[in-house]
């Protein structure tokens, strides 16, 4: 039995991770959870999986809680509740599914603590990586990952020796607007790009699968996941999702993991890893019925967010760090309509051209620059 602790249990892959526990539940149980401010999800979580204690985002919310499971479960709130969270001594296990920088405090706390992490909390990584993989390794701490695309890298490279990699192929299915053409996205909608053609995910993680800047995020975390240079990550356009990643060695050989979209799976590799569990209500992948795969040149000009993850990740130090708070600040003033869907590029190529690197920065750095980057750009947009 492997004891689980969940940061942002009702985001879509938090509510997946619960799907696999409850599936499984003669070799997961779930020691403790946080939400933000979802706190009617919180309460079902609560009396299906009877958690040792819960975390939300308000003290207001926690009081509520409190008063509703006297005696019954410990109730905390607010960056202190994300933590203890992380932290949970009673879990073997912490799943980082929160959206967002939120997660980096948090992660740092559960690597010194030597918890066992399943990261799919992306920007992380991408603010942090530099911090993030030095503190692991020093903690010996093993990071599993949880994306689609890194656990199918994860399980290609299973029995393989790094140094005979030649390149990485991370696939991307071109999002909501992958047949428009740039004149066209000037005119689209929240409401179209939320219209994702192969995953249901969160909204925010949909808006960055249009842009591109999903797979962006997800260059540079394969960077530090597998530590290999941009110049040996490349993206393919691939638009079934069902070659989730591929792994090129030296030797010209191919490995690549395939499936059909589902999150669960690689959620529950990365919660039963090394082992592998039944997933009976998955559907199978039956290539005969599929017939063809299709494959594309990624055009850089036409995704630009992921022209400047490139760039970010390379340039390194501070830059992925603001480049990733300009996106979130873009994405949610178009969510709310305050911008267009082009726009979310171009603030962020203002944002990163404005910056000079920092090369190396600390935590506090890291987070005051993203709170500077959020600030500038959300007051531009207040009405």
């Amino acid at each position: 039995m492997k004891t689980i602790s969940l940061m942002g249990a009702s985001g879509s892959i938090g509510l997946q991770t619960l799907d696999v526990i409850r599936e499984h539940r003669d070799s997961f149980s779930l020691t403790s959870f946080s939400v933000g401010k979802n706190i009617n999800e919180a309460r079902k979580i609560i009396e299906e999986f009877n958690p040792f204690f819960v975390s939300v985002q308000t003290e207001e919310d926690a009081e509520k809680l409190k008063s509703e499971y006297i005696g019954k479960i410990d109730v905390y709130f607010g960056t202190e509740g994300l933590e203890a969270t992380a932290v949970d001594p009673r879990a073997d296990i912490l799943v980082n599914a929160v959206m967002g920088s939120v997660g980096l405090g948090p992660t740092m706390k559960a690597i010194e603590a030597g918890k066992t992490i399943a990261i799919a909390n992306k920007e992380t990584l991408v603010t942090a990586g530099h911090l993030v993989m030095k503190a692991a390794k020093e903690h010996e701490v093993t990071l599993l990952p949880v994306d689609s695309e890194h656990s199918a890298i994860f399980q290609a490279l299973q029995g393989e020796n790094s140094k005979n990699i030649e390149r990485l192929v991370v696939t991307a299915s071109g999002g909501s607007f992958r047949d428009l053409d740039r004149e066209e996205l000037k005119h689209v909608t929240v409401k179209d790009a939320l219209n994702h053609p192969n995953w249901s995910m969160g909204s925010k993680i949909t808006i960055d699968s249009a842009s591109m800047m999903n797979k962006g995020l997800e260059v540079i975390e394969a960077h530090w996941l597998f530590d290999l240079p941009y110049d040996q990550i490349d993206v393919l356009l691939h638009r079934e999702s069902i070659i989730h990643s591929m792994v090129e060695f030296h030797d010209s050989s191919v490995i690549a993991q395939l499936g059909t979209p589902d999150m669960r799976v690689p959620i529950q590799y990365a919660l039963s890893y090394p082992d592998r569990l039944p997933h009976p209500k998955g559907k199978r992948l039956r290539l005969e019925d599929i017939g063809k795969l299709h494959f594309e040149t990624m055009d850089l000009e036409r995704y630009r967010c992921l022209a400047f993850a490139y760039e970010a990740g390379r340039a390194g130090g501070s830059m992925p760090a603001v480049m990733n708070a300009a996106n979130e600040a873009a994405v949610a003033l178009f969510l709310n309509e305050k911008i267009s869907f082009l726009d979310i590029e171009n603030l962020i190529e203002e944002s990163m051209g404005a910056h000079q690197v920092i090369q190396n920065p600390d935590l506090e750095t890291i987070f005051e620059l993203d709170k500077e980057t959020r600030s500038r750009i959300l007051s531009k947009f207040k009405s």
